[in-house]
């Protein structure tokens, strides 16, 4: 096994600081439409979570100074933005571009674990039960947002592209890149 470790593009700071100050309300209003809009187009992720469906997940890019609190019931989906670490029943941390990998297939989430890039606490089955409804949707953020957009969609996704390909952060799944 290797001792080598390549480092996760991490979001800029120019970027990340306004989050420190600008209102998170909106912020989570326009995350909390997406990850309806995701079990809508995607109902395996609730239907996977079994006996989870009514957990917290607190999701927390270590490159940013907000948390997601994710609350993935199935009638009331919801995501709040936190500058203090909210309670939850399952904690994942992780700089954000191995969160978005994680969520697109482009890192393996038990390589991601076991190299420590991303840390787990709380209750793993939760955690882990998350992991697996997002695996089996294969996600694509990227187009997601796009489709948000209505007809702007296909505008936009030469944009997220050129994003993804500036930050090295995975936006779309690996398939879908052109």
């Amino acid at each position: 096994m290797s001792d080598i470790h390549t480092p996760f593009p991490t979001v800029p700071s120019l970027l990340a600081k306004p989050l420190s100050f600008v209102p998170l309300a909106p912020i989570a209003q326009a995350l909390t439409v997406l990850a309806r809009r995701l079990v809508t187009r995607h109902p395996g992720l609730i239907s996977r979570l079994g006996p989870y469906v009514d957990s917290s997940f607190a999701i927390a890019p270590t490159d940013l100074p907000v948390t997601l609190l994710l609350r993935p019931h199935p009638t009331a989906m919801r995501i709040t933005l936190h500058r203090d670490p909210p309670r939850a029943d399952a904690r994942i941390a992780g700089p954000l571009s191995a969160l978005l990998g994680l969520v697109h297939g482009t890192w393996d989430g038990d390589a991601l674990f076991f190299s420590r890039d991303l840390v787990i606490d709380g209750d793993t089955s939760a955690a882990l039960a998350l992991r697996n409804a997002i695996d089996d949707c294969e996600l694509d953020l990227g187009a997601e947002i796009a489709g948000l957009s209505g007809p702007f969609g296909r505008l936009l996704m030469p944009f997220i592209d050129l994003a993804e390909r500036r930050t090295g952060m995975p936006l779309r799944r690996a398939e879908a890149r052109p």
